[in-house]
């Protein structure tokens, strides 16, 4: 229950003796990136913070399988990410890694960029990664022409006429939970091709919980004490691959196939 960062850090720090690794949650933005990043570079264990890399992993795999049941190259997708906290800043730097070139993130202010107002450290950061151009605009004008959307924000904030303004077959994460940003029927009728949200009774649900297990099992068999980012591509690439041929309803395996976790972690220990 502890509330202040630096002495969070020093509780984590003076338990770690005992434990092989540490998996952090729901720690709020922007306070989660200097922890993690605090206690990655100053353990000798593995660190992870499940509401950034979790989410980023397998929404990295689900949009592998969603450009290849359409035929196309994610890595020329425009992308458009609404929500700029722990999970929408570490998806677009993880989208940047794996060679997407072409991403947008957006909070209630509108796109980011470096020196807008309404920033912090770590929204610089990122913008100065995605967007050096500095474009700008409102979220509907950001999804003018975009390929891919992915919502990390909170639920009913899109409506049919912004889907409508992206390019043909649209693919749409609407993960903000328990209201997704937009609901799939209305995705659906606005010409949404792939639609995945984070709940359990639509198809293509992004969970986390199909990343975190097997990257500490195969972190911990491999003797890892540092993640990468290049451990996080392969882990998500090694969790597209385990659907042989995805379909629009079917971009992610199921969160208790065990054959998934399996891939993960030797995915990691692998690295």
């Amino acid at each position: 229950d502890e509330r202040d960062h630096d002495q969070f850090i020093k509780i984590v720090k003076a338990i770690s003796v005992g434990f092989g690794g540490i998996n952090l949650e729901d720690i709020g933005a922007p306070h989660c990136f200097k922890i993690e990043r605090t206690l990655a570079n100053e353990l000798d264990i593995p660190v992870f913070h499940d509401d950034q890399h979790g989410t980023a992993i397998v929404s990295l795999a689900g949009l592998i399988n969603a450009h290849r049941a359409l035929c196309k190259n994610l890595k020329q997708a425009r992308v458009v990410i609404c929500g700029a906290g722990a999970a929408g800043l570490t998806i677009a730097e993880l989208l940047h890694d794996y060679g997407v070139k072409n991403i947008l993130v957006t909070d209630t202010h509108g796109i980011i960029y470096e020196g807008r107002d309404h920033m912090n450290e770590e929204k610089n950061r990122v913008a100065r990664l995605i967007n050096p151009k500095k474009i700008y605009g409102s979220l509907s004008d950001a999804l003018y022409g975009a390929n891919v959307f992915i919502g990390v924000s909170k639920g009913g904030i899109i409506t049919k006429e912004m889907i409508k303004k992206m390019d043909i077959d649209p693919i749409v994460f609407a993960m903000a939970n328990p209201e997704p940003e937009i609901s799939p029927d209305d995705a659906r009728a606005a010409g949404a091709r792939i639609i995945a949200t984070g709940r359990s009774d639509y198809p293509n649900q992004i969970n986390n919980v199909l990343g975190f297990p097997g990257i500490f099992r195969g972190a911990l068999d491999k003797g890892i004490k540092k993640f990468t980012s290049r451990m996080f591509i392969s882990a998500a690439e090694a969790l597209a691959n385990c659907i042989i041929d995805p379909d629009i309803e079917k971009i992610i395996p199921d969160p208790f196939d065990m054959k998934a976790h399996e891939a993960v972690a030797k995915a990691i220990s692998f690295m």
